[in-house]
């Protein structure tokens, strides 16, 4: 479509992918209209320190922010807050909201997030228990915590043991409670997992893996065998699923979230889809096609929309990249260990300060990296390029990054 003064943008979701697509049109150019409508009651917020900073108090409202609030305003962007979608209505080119408001738009784009996995067992709707989502979420689970409070936490994930480390620092206790063999098991290699449980450890939480829960109850967490592990509060972290509902109703296509191409755009020209919520090529995993859950993928995906809609270039496939802040650790991830036949440490492990790197053959296709930048920028970059290295220097830490990437 002819893309004009009068063409109205409608982004439903006014998170960090959300909110970022709107940013972008204007700074590419695009003078139409925008509307950018979110669920929650605040502007456009990061979300990743909600588990650290915000938790640990380092960090106010003004800090999460993606932009002051006055930068909406400033660039004619109708900012909505409060307010939720009920249908779209592709035909007519309308969104209707819960309020009964019917507004209409030339382009949509859906930005909606994903939403926490229930686990389907009794008591998942105690008041209690806590699903760290947003900002709400991390007020209560702040004032919950200190000195003398107990806190389980369902779910090795990072989400999880990012609050656990947050709340050992506030000086709550802490027992980590994984249904699998280890923590990280779906996420992270054995070596990552093995690290981030001894240095847990060592900081006082406890750790108990292969542990299923049946119930959440007055006093805490039952498990299958009949124990009850004491808590004051219960965080669920299990996952989360993609807020596709709205979009499956309006007869998109959708298979875990919403199938979009490598522009972001849905099953529907005029409707695109971005972030969390989205089932999407990635062409630097071989064109693979999942669901990255990610502040990266939600920038690059921002990016594709607001391309494609003012007719700039597409910008250039990214390497998927993650990380995560515990204690005194920062970890970094570049790439996905899919076809991987083989692994290499290289770094020490005990000073916590080493990367593992994933390779099929002689190709690096994905790098953990703790406390380890160095690693983490030359193996994106080798992951980027697809070539080949030498085993024996990438092994080696005497022999620098910058030698083993070129």
């Amino acid at each position: 479509m002819e893309i004009t003064e009068d063409t109205k943008v409608l982004i439903i979701g006014a998170g960090h992918a959300g909110g970022s697509a709107a940013a972008l049109l204007r700074q590419y150019g695009f003078a139409g209209k925008i509307v950018l409508a979110g669920t929650e009651n605040a502007p456009p917020y990061q979300r990743p320190p909600l588990s650290k900073a915000w938790l640990k108090g380092e960090a106010d409202l003004d800090a999460l922010l993606l932009r002051p609030e006055s930068f909406y305003a400033e660039q004619q962007i109708d900012l909505r807050t409060g307010v939720t979608a009920n249908a779209i209505d592709p035909a007519g080119k309308t969104v209707t909201f819960e309020d009964g408001a019917v507004e209409p738009w030339d382009i949509l784009i859906l930005a909606t997030g994903s939403v926490a996995r229930k686990l389907p067992i009794p008591g998942a709707d105690r008041p209690e228990l806590i699903e760290l989502r947003t900002l709400e979420d991390a007020e209560r689970l702040k004032a919950a915590l200190g000195p003398g409070k107990r806190m389980a936490v369902v779910g090795g994930g990072y989400v999880g043991l990012e609050a656990a480390a947050s709340a050992r620092k506030l000086g709550a206790e802490v027992v980590v409670l994984e249904r699998m063999d280890r923590v990280l098991q779906r996420v992270a290699s054995e070596t990552l997992s093995t690290f981030f449980t001894d240095h847990h450890r060592a900081h006082g939480v406890e750790i108990r893996t292969g542990a299923e829960v049946s119930g959440f109850e007055e006093g805490g967490v039952r498990l299958a065998d009949g124990e009850l592990i004491p808590a004051d509060v219960i965080l669920v972290g299990v996952g989360a699923m993609a807020c596709d509902a709205l979009a499956g109703a309006a007869g998109l296509s959708c298979d875990n979230g919403v199938v979009v191409d490598e522009a972001a755009r849905t099953s529907n020209p005029s409707i695109f889809a971005i972030g969390d919520m989205t089932h999407r090529p990635i062409p630097a995993m071989g064109g693979r096609v999942m669901r990255l859950e990610s502040v990266p993928n939600a920038l690059e995906q921002a990016k594709q929309a607001a391309s494609a809609i003012t007719g700039r270039p597409a910008p250039a496939p990214e390497v998927p990249w993650f990380w995560s802040d515990q204690y005194e650790i920062k970890l970094q991830i570049a790439g996905l260990p899919f076809d991987a036949d083989r692994q290499i440490v290289r770094g020490d492990l005990p000073e916590g300060r080493f990367a593992v790197f994933h390779l099929a053959g002689d190709r690096v296709v994905c790098v953990e990296a703790v406390n380890a930048p160095p690693e983490f920028m030359a193996g994106r970059l080798l992951i980027g390029r697809g070539t080949p290295v030498d085993p024996a220097k990438l092994a080696d830490p005497a022999v620098s990054m910058k030698e083993v990437a070129a």
